[in-house]
C-alpha cells in the first residue's frame, strides 16, 4: 500500500528549533523523524512513499537526493575510501513521490492534491508525520480490511497532563481528574483509507472536521483502540523525550531492529 506523508505544516510549537530546517527533518537520535516513520513504515513492506510537501520542501528534497546509505548501516571502506561496500541498505528499495502541495494547505486540500499520485490503488495509509508507534501494522490493516469501512484511524489515551474539570450549573467543581487518567481517547493518526475518502472531502476542507463527520454520520469510520506506545514531536521537550529514548536504544518504534 502507497504510504502518504503530510509534510508540510508550519510546525509552530517547534518553531524555536525548527525555523531553520522543517518540522520532518527534526532529529531523534542522529535521522529525522520522518525517516524514521518511512523505516518503520518499510519494515512492514510499505515502501510507496508521496510525500505532501509546503514549508520546508526544498530541504526536505535535498535530504533524499543527497542521502548517504553509510550513515545508517554497516559497511566496509577499501582503497582509501574509493571503495565502499554497504553490509545493509535501507532506503534503496524506496519509492517516494514529492509533491508540492501547498505552502499554506490544511491536511484536507494536500490530501486531495496527491489523489492523481495513488493510481487505480483502492487502499492507502496517511499519517501527520511527527508520531511515532510501535502499532503492530498488519494486525491493524487486518482490522481495516475486516471491518470494511471507508476510514480508521488509530485511537489512544489522551496523553496529556491537563485536568479534565466536571462542573455544575453554577460553576462548582464536581470532578477533577488528569486526562490521561479518564476514558478520554484521542486520534492518534496512522490512517487508514479506502479510495472512496475523497467522495467525502470538499475544496478547502480541514481533513477530521468535515469529512470525518460526514463519515461517521454514515458509519464509515472507525477509531482502532492502540495503548502501546504512542509519541508525538509537537515540542522542543517532545524531541528531548524521544532523544532520550533513543539514546538508551530502547526506541520501542524501531520494530525493524526487533528479531
Amino acid at each position: 500500500m502507497k504510504v502518504v506523508l503530510f509534510c508540510g505544516g508550519l510546525g509552530m510549537r517547534l518553531r524555536d528549533y525548527s525555523e531553520r530546517i522543517p518540522k520532518p527533518l527534526v532529529e531523534v537520535g542522529n535521522h529525522p523523524i520522518l525517516w524514521h516513520l518511512m523505516k518503520y513504515y518499510a519494515h512492514f513492506g510499505h515502501k510507496e512513499f508521496i510525500l505532501c510537501l509546503g514549508h520546508g520542501a526544498q530541504a526536505i528534497k535535498t535530504y533524499f537526493r543527497t542521502y548517504d546509505e553509510c550513515l545508517a548501516n554497516d559497511f566496509v571502506l577499501q582503497e582509501g575510501g574509493r571503495k565502499i561496500d554497504l553490509l545493509r541498505r535501507d532506503i534503496d528499495d524506496w519509492r517516494i513521490t514529492f509533491a508540492d502541495t501547498g505552502i499554506n494547505s490544511n491536511i484536507g486540500q494536500r490530501l486531495m492534491r496527491v489523489r492523481q499520485y495513488l493510481g487505480e490503488d483502492r487502499e492507502f495509509l496517511a499519517n501527520y508525520a511527527d508520531g511515532l508507534a510501535d502499532l503492530d501494522l498488519d494486525r491493524y490493516l487486518d482490522y481495516f480490511h475486516n471491518r470494511g469501512k471507508i476510514a480508521t484511524m488509530v485511537s489512544i489515551p489522551a496523553p496529556h497532563t491537563f485536568h479534565v474539570i466536571e462542573a455544575d450549573g453554577e460553576d462548582q467543581v464536581r470532578h477533577l481528574q488528569l486526562v490521561s487518567e479518564s476514558k478520554v481517547r484521542v486520534n492518534g493518526g496512522f490512517f487508514a483509507f479506502r479510495r472512496e475518502i475523497f467522495d467525502y472531502i470538499r475544496e478547502g476542507e480541514e481533513l477530521v472536521i468535515e469529512p470525518f463527520a460526514r463519515l461517521s454520520r454514515e458509519h464509515q469510520l472507525l477509531a482502532y483502540p492502540f495503548d502501546g506506545f504512542w509519541r508525538n514531536m509537537d515540542t522542543f521537550k517532545d524531541k528531548m523525550a524521544l532523544d532520550e529514548i533513543c539514546a538508551k536504544d530502547r526506541a520501542p518504534w524501531q520494530v525493524w531492529k526487533k528479531k
